[in-house]
């Protein structure tokens, strides 16, 4: 994935993820906070931080959250809903997730959350996220995955089609693949599906791309429709996508 498309997609939306359900209010934001047991003096590194909703989440049950990000608008919300919600040991900081600025051993935790699927290298974002890792430390990511195959290779690209920052996500077996070649030591692994709205989900687009996107969505068959289980409410059309919750410990010694 471009680094520079990234940017651009999540610059030109930035404020768009203050308000977004799945990232703000999401099931899996609780449910980490939940699995993970934050104590009061870690260092918890949230990376790829977005509008900042997992790190805020943290920031009153840890001693400092360094939110990153590599696009600079969304850090500039970050700073401004920090302050705004008395978070004063929330520091933004640009960083590449392939690319930790860190020092080895530094963090207690390392958090991403619905952000992995843009990266470009994501197995060089376990070996860092690693790396920064202090020993016993928890690498926690939540992420959206696909089935295996063709039908996954549909999912992709229907998100593709939607946001060209997309990169790829990744099916839970090569998740658990990933933490294992990353050294670390899967300790708790389960899936949320998340209802999507369609129209919202859409709205970045013209009439006749969200036209195009209705029609892969509504004319899916077989094992992705089984997945994605479009159909229409009162609402308007709604569907599933489907997130990991991953958490892994680095070795004590």
């Amino acid at each position: 994935m471009d680094k520079q498309l990234v940017q651009e997609q999540f610059g030109t939306h930035a404020a768009d993820y203050i308000h977004s359900k799945p990232h703000a209010k999401g099931k899996s934001l609780g449910r980490l906070v939940e699995l993970v047991a934050p104590q009061a003096d870690w260092q918890v590194l949230d990376v790829a931080t977005g509008a900042g909703h997992t790190a805020f989440a943290f920031a009153p049950l840890v001693a400092q959250v360094w939110a990153t990000d590599m696009t600079a608008e969304m850090l500039d919300i970050v700073q401004q809903q920090a302050a705004e919600r008395g978070l004063a040991n929330v520091t933004a900081e640009y960083a590449e997730a392939e690319a930790l600025p860190y020092g080895d051993g530094r963090f207690h935790l390392v958090n991403c959350r619905i952000a992995a699927h843009h990266f470009a290298d994501v197995a060089r974002f376990m070996a860092e996220a690693a790396r920064v890792l202090r020993p016993g430390g928890l690498l926690a990511v939540v992420d959206n995955v696909v089935p295996a195959g063709p039908s996954g290779d549909f999912v992709n690209a229907f998100e593709k089609l939607r946001d060209l920052s997309h990169g790829r996500c990744l099916s839970l077996a090569e998740w658990q693949q990933a933490y294992t070649a990353a050294g670390l030591a899967l300790t708790h692994v389960e899936t949320i599906d998340k209802q999507m709205e369609f129209a919202p989900w859409a709205a970045r687009h013209d009439a006749t791309m969200q036209r195009y996107l209705q029609a892969m969505l509504t004319e899916v068959q077989g094992a992705a429709a089984e997945f994605l289980r479009p159909s229409v409410t009162d609402s308007g059309t709604v569907f599933y996508l489907r997130e990991a919750i991953l958490v892994g410990r680095k070795a004590e010694g």
